[in-house]
């Protein structure tokens, strides 16, 4: 179809009715009935959620039950994980977690990625449902922008007792690490990058809800708090949602360190504290 302008055509994949050729390739949008969403062509699909705008915006603005308390003003960016001051990362509610996943917001409740968990086995799957040995398995999170790739990949290797969190970019390039660096009282981790520490997160409270978030002087440059979306759905679904605050602009990789630590906070710091609840 080297010559077929640009247009909407049967979906050759045959998982939709039209996939849009922009005249050179086939993309990742897709068409059923009229409506539009994004299906990328190597199979990874986005994670879609029922959350409206009206709702992120609730949660970033505080109307919501204990909500996170936010200012309203200044909370949309680029549209970009790295150029937005607040992110807000919502998992998709389950009642059992076999595979983790979210849906990342801008402020104002546009989507500008998703996370998936990737390279489970059926086996695995399994213990996950069956027994209480998630921290012991080797989790791998993919994220991929609103077009669909890849900006970073998070793997928290199996742990007995501390746990690290290795933050790659989309090409599998290390940036840096997240690793805990405390069993017992509020959890704190080290941002580490080049055998260097650019900073800190740490835990307001001893169930690990909020975290403040600190450079390497100490002084708080973001701040990871938990929301909620009502008393029924906290209670009878694993779901967690997590607002992050960057209060200022960031240099790489402590920023790409930051926004690593608000897309793993259940998989890594929150599992992590669980213990100590």
């Amino acid at each position: 179809m080297s010559t077929t302008p640009a247009n909407w055509h049967p979906d050759p994949m045959g998982r939709h009715q039209l996939r849009y050729w922009d005249g050179a390739k086939w993309t990742e949008h897709v068409s059923n009935n009229g409506a539009t969403a994004i299906d990328h062509l190597d199979g990874a699909q986005p994670v879609t959620m029922s959350t409206t705008a009206q709702q992120v915006q609730s949660q970033v603005q505080g109307d919501g039950w204990r909500g996170a308390g936010l200012s309203a003003a200044g909370t949309t960016g680029g549209g970009t994980l790295w150029t937005e001051p607040i992110i807000v990362v919502n998992q998709k509610a389950k009642v059992l977690e076999v595979i983790s996943q979210y849906a990342v917001f801008d402020g104002a409740g546009r989507q500008i990625a998703s996370v998936n968990e990737v390279g489970q086995s059926t086996a695995k799957k399994v213990l996950r449902v069956v027994s209480s040995l998630d921290q012991f398995m080797t989790h791998k999170l993919e994220i991929r922008n609103a077009t669909g790739q890849v900006d970073l990949i998070l793997t928290r290797p199996r742990k007995v007792f501390k746990s690290t969190v290795v933050v790659e970019n989309g090409a599998g390039q290390e940036v840096g690490r997240i690793v805990q660096e405390n069993m017992i009282g509020k959890i704190h981790f080290a941002l580490q990058s080049g055998g260097q520490t650019l900073g800190a997160i740490k835990a307001e409270n001893w169930r690990a809800w909020n975290f403040r978030i600190e450079d390497a002087t100490g002084n708080e440059v973001a701040r990871i708090t938990k929301t909620f979306e009502g008393v029924l759905k906290t209670m009878f679904t694993t779901a967690d949602n997590y607002v992050l605050q960057i209060h200022r602009q960031l240099p790489q990789p402590l920023l790409a360190l930051v926004v690593a630590s608000a897309l793993s906070v259940d998989t890594a710091l929150k599992q992590d504290a669980r213990g100590f609840g």
